[in-house]
């Protein structure tokens, strides 16, 4: 079985022993099986954050298709959402805008499935989902238990957490949110969303408005997914903004984004532009998309060797460039760059 089928990039080779599970218990067995077994587990969520080498995989892949939303909701405490890891991503978020769950609206439109969110702690226009998650529910490999993790525990920071830092240790089963119970969004604090809003940063406004004008943003970017439009077959922004210890080292006319420990974060589209990568570049049937820098695109039949070369030319240039190394935002499987 080709794990292409499986990823928004569509590259991948076969695995070894390819299993869906729909229930918890049996993720959970799946994966204490194979651990036990002592092969080699790739969990699978929406495939829209991994590169997978075009050897496959060798071992068994644990596709993760398991369901179910609980709500405790109250007008004090706001709405306590528990979602299951196979949950689709922009589904929890559309239902947690019509049932007027504020805070996960700036991250509407990226594929997925909720229970990467925290290993990653995806992000978009100025919100990370480290802002609203109360707790993950985990089966811990190596202490062979079911475990709550509290969000003071996650180890949350720019794109990375607990989870990400420890793959091999963690399944993730449930994520729980808490959300504040109103119409309005969390305050607009990205500018070129507040811009299209027509808000003063800062501010709020309804959620539905929020939701329509991140779907814009993120269609006009290709980051939408869309099977007609090879700009959207990517694994979404390849690279991370670079986060500097000191504003002297950003280049002259790079944007910087001050950091609460004294750091600044700059843009990595920026780096890549100016380094002279131009949108839609081209090695093989890898591109660069042709709507926006940070995504690698696979033209139709781009395999993994093509694409990491050019991840590697497109480092390599903002290194030369810039005295400064991109750091790759997708998970590599069976593969190097």
């Amino acid at each position: 079985m080709s794990l292409a089928d499986y990823t928004t990039l569509r590259i991948g080779g076969s695995a070894d022993k390819f299993i869906e599970v729909t229930t918890e218990d049996d993720l959970i067995t799946a994966v204490r099986d194979a651990d036990a077994a002592g092969e080699p587990v790739l969990l699978l969520s929406g495939g829209s954050n991994v590169v997978i080498g075009d050897d496959g995989f060798r071992g068994t892949v644990v596709k993760i298709a398991t369901s179910g939303i609980r709500v405790e909701s109250d007008l004090c405490s706001g709405a306590m959402v528990h979602v299951a890891a196979g949950e689709d991503w922009d589904g929890v978020v559309q239902r947690a805008i019509a049932e007027e769950w504020s805070g996960l609206e700036s991250m509407s439109g990226i594929p997925g499935l909720a229970g990467s969110t925290p290993v990653q702690n995806v992000g978009a226009y100025g919100h990370e989902v480290a802002e609203t998650i109360a707790s993950v529910r985990v089966w811990d490999r190596v202490a062979g238990r079911l475990e709550t993790i509290f969000a003071a525990e996650c180890g949350f920071s720019y794109r990375n957490s607990r989870f990400k830092a420890d793959p091999s240790r963690y399944v993730v089963l449930e994520v729980t949110f808490q959300l504040t119970i109103g119409d309005l969004s969390a305050p607009v604090g990205y500018a070129e969303l507040a811009r299209v809003l027509d808000v003063e940063p800062g501010s709020r406004a309804p959620m539905t408005d929020v939701r329509e004008a991140v779907l814009g943003l993120r269609r006009s970017k290709g980051m939408v997914l869309d099977p007609a439009d090879h700009d959207t077959w990517s694994a979404g922004s390849f690279f991370t903004n670079p986060i500097l210890d000191t504003p002297a080292e950003v280049p002259a006319g790079a944007p910087q984004w001050p950091q609460p420990d004294g750091r600044v974060k700059t843009s990595a589209a920026w780096l890549i532009e100016h380094a002279g990568v131009s949108k839609g570049f081209t090695i093989g049937a890898a591109a660069v998309s042709t709507k926006h820098t940070l995504a690698l695109t696979n033209r139709g039949t781009a395999t993994a060797k093509e694409l990491l070369t050019l991840a590697t030319h497109v480092r390599t240039q903002v290194h030369h460039s810039f005295n400064i190394t991109l750091t790759n935002e997708p998970v590599l499987v069976n593969c190097t760059l």
